[in-house]
């Protein structure tokens, strides 16, 4: 018996989007997107637009190389972007220590949100966009727990400079997907493939 789910193409080098889909038992190949995921693509935007937007251009651009280096039409390029909001305050990858700090000092002790934009472009087919959004809370830390945290070095790469798959005790979802904040929404991802398939 064949699977009868697509093969899908993951437009992200994150290793964290790939185990999840590989935990999820998806066939996947990885081709990441090579679009500049600075602000400038939509420095107006809310953050919900901001990562629909991007998940589109990371989409696109994965599919243009496929169709124009290979000629593939098969597969489902699945595009992400996820990013960090607290009261209007997109927070995006921490570029360094100091921005790390800055971020994880924003946070803390407060509500906050995890935005992420998901595309999915079947290579025969129609582009189909949503955005997944995650509430989350942050235990109030004092210096030294930011210290501490920040000299660990698990903030590198990750939205809101924190990675809720580290187990991190001082952080709790209140509402919405938990593969959210990790970076790739799985429940909606299952969701628009039944429709896109």
């Amino acid at each position: 018996m064949t699977d009868p789910r697509p093969r899908l193409i993951l437009a992200s080098q994150s290793p964290r989007r790939r185990e999840l889909l590989a935990a999820a038992g998806y066939e996947f190949e990885v081709l990441p997107s090579e679009v500049d995921e600075s602000p400038g693509l939509c420095s107006q935007c809310g953050p919900a637009e901001l990562v629909a937007r991007l998940a589109i251009a990371k989409g696109a651009e994965v599919v243009r190389r496929l169709a124009d280096d290979a000629g593939r039409r098969d597969g489902i390029v699945v595009a992400c972007d996820t990013v960090a909001e607290i009261g209007g305050t997109i927070l995006g990858k921490p570029a360094d220590e100091d921005h790390a700090r800055y971020m994880i000092e924003l946070l803390s002790g407060q509500l906050h949100r995890v935005y992420s934009g998901l595309c999915l472009w079947p290579m025969r087919g129609v582009p189909r966009t949503e955005v997944a959004i995650t509430t989350l809370r942050m235990d109030p830390l004092d210096v030294p727990a930011i210290d501490d945290y920040i000299a660990s070095r698990k903030w590198e790469g990750k939205a809101g400079a924190f990675g809720y798959q580290d187990g991190l005790d001082w952080l709790h979802v209140i509402q919405g997907s938990e593969s959210n904040v990790v970076g790739l929404p799985m429940e909606l991802l299952a969701e628009m493939l039944a429709k896109v398939a």
